[in-house]
C-alpha cells in the first residue's frame, strides 16, 4: 500500500526553525560537523536530514502501543529526536560515532536514553518501535534484524529504491527476495519521496519513509532460514522458468509434488519466480519442511 502525502500536523510550534545546538540548514550542518571533527563518508552512506517537517512526519508515524520503548537508530545530530521528544516520548537513542554521541547528551541531557553502541547490536524488547533515518548502505541489515526480533512497529527513512522493493507488488521489477521476506514478518506501507536535497552532504539518490507493522500470531513458515535459501536459489535466476528453477532447491523431493503441496497453480512450469505471490514461497518453505 502507499500513501502520497507525508502527515504534517505536528502539535506545538512550527518545528522548521533550529534550536540551540540543531543545525537544519546545510551550511549550519556542515559548521557543526567540522566543529566535531566529523566528515560524512560517502562510503557508508552518511548523510544528514535537513527538513524538520520531514523528521516531525516520522515521529507523527510513531505507533505508541502498549507503551514500550522508542528507539531511535543513528541519533545524529538530533533532528528526528528533537521531533520524538516533541511528540512526548523520551526515545531511545543509538548512536555509535563518540562525537555524535557526545553531541546528543549535551543538547538533550537526561531527556533521552541514550545509547553508545552499533545498533545491528542492538537488543530489542517484544514491545520496542524502532525509528531512524538509516544510512543507505546499512539499511536493509538494520531493518532485516529488527524484523526478526518480531517488534510491533518499524518507522524508517530508507533508500527510495530499497523501500520499493520493499513494499513491491508480485509481476514487478522490484519484486523479489526483500519483498517475500519483509512480507512473512510485516505488512510494508510507503509514504511520500524525500528528495536528495533535503540532506547533506546531499546522496546521489532520493530517500522515502516506509512503516513496517509486524505479523501478529505465528509466522506461516516453520523455518526462515528455509525459506531464504529457497526463494534465494528461486530468484538467483528470475528470468528463467519456475519449471528449470524449482528442481534445484527441491532436493531429493519431484519438483511436481512439491508444488503440488504447496498450492502452486496450474501452469507454474512457465511461470517466472516473479510472478508467485509471497504466500505461495511460504507454502513452498512449509512443503520443504
Amino acid at each position: 500500500m502507499r500513501h502520497e502525502r507525508i502527515p504534517r500536523d505536528p502539535p506545538g510550534p512550527d518545528p522548521a526553525p533550529a534550536v540551540e545546538g540543531i543545525p537544519t540548514r546545510s551550511e549550519e550542518i556542515d559548521a557543526a560537523l567540522r566543529r566535531l571533527g566529523i566528515r560524512p563518508s560517502r562510503a557508508r552512506g552518511q548523510s544528514f536530514l535537513t527538513d524538520a517537517f520531514v523528521a516531525d512526519a516520522e515521529a507523527a508515524l510513531v505507533d505508541r502501543g502498549s507503551g514500550g520503548r522508542i528507539v531511535e537508530i543513528g541519533g545524529g545530530l538530533g533532528l528526528l529526536t528533537r521531533a520524538l521528544l516533541r511528540r512526548g516520548y523520551r526515545p531511545t537513542v543509538v548512536e555509535r560515532d563518540p562525537r555524535l554521541v557526545a553531541h546528543l547528551r549535551r543538547v538533550f541531557g537526561s531527556a533521552i536514553d541514550l545509547r553508545a553502541m552499533d545498533a545491528l547490536e542492538f537488543d530489542w524488547r517484544p514491545d520496542d518501535r524502532m525509528v531512524g533515518n538509516l544510512p543507505f548502505v546499512i539499511g536493509t541489515p538494520l531493518v532485516l534484524r529488527a524484523l526478526r526480533a518480531r517488534i510491533p512497529q518499524i518507522v524508517v527513512l530508507l533508500q527510495a529504491e530499497v523501500a520499493e522493493r520493499i513494499a513491491a507488488a508480485p509481476g514487478g521489477a522490484d519484486y523479489g527476495r526483500l519483498s517475500i521476506l519483509v512480507r512473512l514478518f510485516a505488512t510494508p506501507e510507503l509514504f511520500q519521496r524525500v528528495p536528495s536535497r533535503a540532506f547533506y552532504p546531499a546522496p546521489e539518490v532520493d530517500g522515502q519513509i516506509v512503516t513496517l507493522t509486524a505479523r501478529t500470531g505465528d509466522l506461516p513458515v516453520p523455518s526462515v532460514d528455509r525459506l531464504e535459501s529457497a526463494v534465494r536459489g528461486l530468484f538467483s535466476a528470475r528470468r528463467k522458468q519456475l519449471g528449470n528453477l524449482l528442481p534445484k532447491v527441491a532436493g531429493n523431493q519431484s519438483a511436481a509434488e512439491l508444488a503440488r503441496a504447496a498450492g502452486w497453480p496450474e501452469g507454474w512450469e512457465r511461470r517466472r519466480p516473479q510472478e508467485l505471490p509471497p504466500e505461495a514461497y511460504f507454502r513452498l518453505a512449509a512443503a520443504l519442511a
